[in-house]
């Protein structure tokens, strides 16, 4: 396989709907929102009973709150701003400590502590998803809408063994609810969202069971327009993209659970950190889940899951724009990129006392990886669709588990786990490498990024590779009265190279460097401390580290590479609430992140800078108001041309402040509206964490990719 270097393109075509299509499309959604306050409001004049406003406020979620011990945990059906999530990655960024690589209008990659791709393990409903590109337009989290799951959980850190390879940052599982229907009931969630630059969305969740059998089905859409920075200057960010999912379950008893599910979805990005769009993100998935409760007097469960995931993503530089005939990619190209994920886990859960449970189990995965390139029908590098596909990596994991959590007193936990993972990657079509240290595969696709088609392809070979890596946990809590807790967890991970850093854009593909490169060990030191008393909610959350064959990216102008170096990080993340008067709430939190690069004695790079968020929220449980104003400050620490497998520093950055504002109003127990405007003062700005602008004409010429100017939406939701 070779890879497409990024180039310069001219003006696009019409990314989205035509026109008048596109008008009625807008037209449509910003009209559904209005019928839904004009009928809500009549429900409300004739029930004016103020007991049918459920207990819940109507409150946007402006920064989430840390609720035990390392973890933090999030509605992803709540308005949030700023506007709402449109991807997983959307999500994560009001968390403190997350940031986003923004590449266009959506699909950026989630960043935690600065810390990024397999660092931060992703679990959707229970199965790993892996993306295709290699140059990550597709990170797992784009093809995750958070509005079709329950609950999305972060665990901070290497403080779980559970979920597959330990994230060396942490864990994030976006979670569907378990339904428990002891009577027949049905119930149906819909939203609709209109906002800036033609931002239109529709979600509709179905859910209806009885105590022997339930369905649950929900879909979403979700579509914009290139978006304006605070300047005016377009930005070449459209995209469009729709996903469903479906799940029938049975339940024979209330203790017997067998449930089967399927999901599909598809859609397109523009992308203004890169020479080609994505113009296909197609997911297809199927699980199994069993499970049983209550099978002997301390076997309190037992779970089983099998599932496959398959991802076929395209990108290409002529759907979505032209070619640029000066560029480094003058010609229509196309990449079609696969990954299929086979998986499964088996979980066994123990309460020997009331003061001792456990689980364990095991769980594997397998992910094959294949691509074809060519061009458009016509083209004399084949159409792309006819082309065979050729597999590039297989990448398998067996993993063995053991956690515990111990009440020692009253006022003291114990938490503990172990894990063994045995991981494996076998490399195909792979060069060996070459006189001055470039493979011939890396100089056939230089040759063909300039447009000369006459070139040999060395002698390809595969190689296999296996390693055996333990990760363990154990964290002390102790609560030294009923509304503070402390704790200090030691934590260390042991994490294989991933695909990208392999395989991927930015490092050499050869036998050697496939050989060489060593995991990551990452040995980490968490502690913090949490208060709930009266109208005062508080947290600090700090860490540090230390990262033996850390894999550092070196960016070069047509290939990279990857090796290991010694790194040490530190930092954490903090928060407070306080409820000053009847309906009114402040709260600030604040992030940091530092890391040294000990090998090269310079700055680790792509690390966050100091970030702060203050809010002011009124609510008095019909309506709520607030505004929220985000500080983030300059960033001096940099290692210029070095990075990670998501993007490279770039230089040194300013600090920024961005104001925002938003409204909520709960009509009735069917009925909410949420509004909001981001970057009220239409700030011109780009965060840190951000990759490099590709050249096209008509749009922003930006060193960064510039964040959205002023966003102005809103959202209606229906409960029945």
């Amino acid at each position: 396989m070779f890879k497409l270097q990024s180039g310069h393109c001219a003006v696009p075509r019409e990314a989205q709907w035509p026109p008048l299509r596109r008008a009625l499309s807008h037209a449509m959604a910003w009209g559904l929102a209005g019928q839904v306050a004009t009928a809500a409001a009549a429900e409300t004049l004739s029930k004016p009973d103020t007991r049918t406003i459920p207990a819940l406020p109507a409150v946007v979620v402006t920064a989430a709150f840390q609720a035990s011990p390392l973890v933090v945990v999030l509605d992803p059906k709540a308005p949030v701003q700023p506007i709402p999530a449109s991807d997983g990655a959307d999500l994560l960024k009001t968390v403190p400590g997350f940031d986003v690589m923004r590449k266009g209008g959506s699909n950026g990659d989630p960043v935690f502590r600065g810390m990024a791709g397999s660092r931060l393990a992703i679990v959707m409903d229970g199965s790993l998803v892996t993306g295709g590109c290699p140059s990550r337009m597709d990170p797992p989290t784009a093809y995750i809408s958070p509005a079709l799951y329950d609950k999305v959980t972060i665990i901070k850190g290497p403080e779980t063994v559970l979920y597959g390879p330990v994230g060396s940052a942490g864990t994030v599982l976006f979670e569907r609810a378990m339904p428990d229907y002891r009577k027949p009931a049905a119930s149906v969630v819909a939203s609709t969202t209109a906002g800036s630059w033609g931002r239109n969305d529709q979600t509709v969740s179905f859910k209806a069971g009885t105590p022997l059998v339930y369905v649950d089905v929900d879909a979403n859409r979700t579509q914009s327009g290139d978006y304006r920075d605070g300047r005016g200057a377009r930005v070449h960010s459209s995209y469009r993209r729709w996903n469903a999912n479906a799940a029938i379950g049975w339940t024979p008893d209330r203790d017997t659970l067998l449930e089967l599910s399927a999901g599909t979805g598809n859609g397109q990005a523009a992308y203004a950190f890169s020479g080609m769009d994505g113009v296909q993100f197609l997911r297809q998935s199927q699980a199994l889940r069993f499970e049983k409760r209550h099978l002997s007097e301390h076997w309190s469960k037992l779970e089983a899951r099998i599932y496959h995931n398959h991802i076929d993503h395209v990108m290409d530089n002529y759907t979505l724009r032209h070619p640029d005939p000066h560029g480094m990619m003058p010609m229509a190209m196309a990449s079609d990129l696969g990954a299929d994920t086979n998986g499964g886990r088996l979980a066994a859960s123990f309460d020997w006392a009331d003061d001792l449970s456990l689980v364990t189990g095991l769980d594997a995965t397998s992910s094959t990886h294949d691509a074809r390139n060519g061009g458009p029908e016509g083209s004399m590098m084949g159409y792309y669709k006819s082309l065979p596909r050729v597999r590039d990596a297989r990448m398998n994991d067996i993993g063995g588990f053991v956690e515990s959590r111990w009440q020692i007193s009253p006022k003291d936990r114990l938490n503990a786990g172990v894990r063994l993972d045995l991981q494996s990657a076998r490399g195909y079509g792979m060069a060996l490498p070459a006189a001055g240290g470039m493979s011939m595969a890396s100089m056939a696709v230089s040759s063909m990024s300039s447009g000369m088609m006459g070139y040999q392809v060395a002698t390809t070979v595969s190689r296999d590779r296996r390693a055996r890596l333990p990760s363990g946990f154990v964290r002390y809590e102790h609560d030294p009265s009923r509304s503070q807790t402390l704790y200090v967890g030691f934590g260390h991970s042991e994490r294989f190279p991933d695909y990208w850093e392999l395989f991927g854009q930015h490092v050499g593909t050869t036998t050697a460097s496939f050989s060489s490169l060593r995991p990551e060990r990452t040995t980490q030191l968490d502690a913090g401390w949490q208060l709930q008393r009266g109208p005062w909610r508080a947290w600090v959350s700090a860490y540090a580290g230390r990262i033996s064959d850390f894999i550092l990216i070196h960016y070069g102008s047509s290939s990279g590479y990857a090796d290991n170096v010694t790194a040490s990080i530190a930092g954490g993340e903090a928060g407070a609430e306080y409820g000053f008067a009847p309906h009114w709430k402040a709260s600030a939190t604040l992030a940091y992140a530092w890391g040294e690069d000990e090998t090269e004695h310079r700055p680790l790079p792509q690390m966050t800078p100091l970030e702060s968020r203050l809010g002011l929220e009124w609510n008095d449980r019909r309506w709520s108001a607030g505004g929220l104003v985000r500080l983030v400050a300059r960033q001096d620490r940099v290692a210029i041309g070095e990075g990670n497998i998501v993007g490279q520093d770039l230089g040194r950055t300013g600090g920024f402040t961005v104001f925002s504002l938003h409204g909520g109003w709960r009509i009735s127990r069917t009925w909410n509206l949420a509004a909001g405007i981001d970057n009220l003062f239409n700030k011109t700005y780009a965060e840190h964490i951000s990759p490099s602008v590709v050249e096209e004409q008509g749009f922003t010429m930006s060193t960064r990719v510039n964040e959205p100017g002023r966003i102005e939406w809103l959202k209606a939701t229906m409960t029945l």
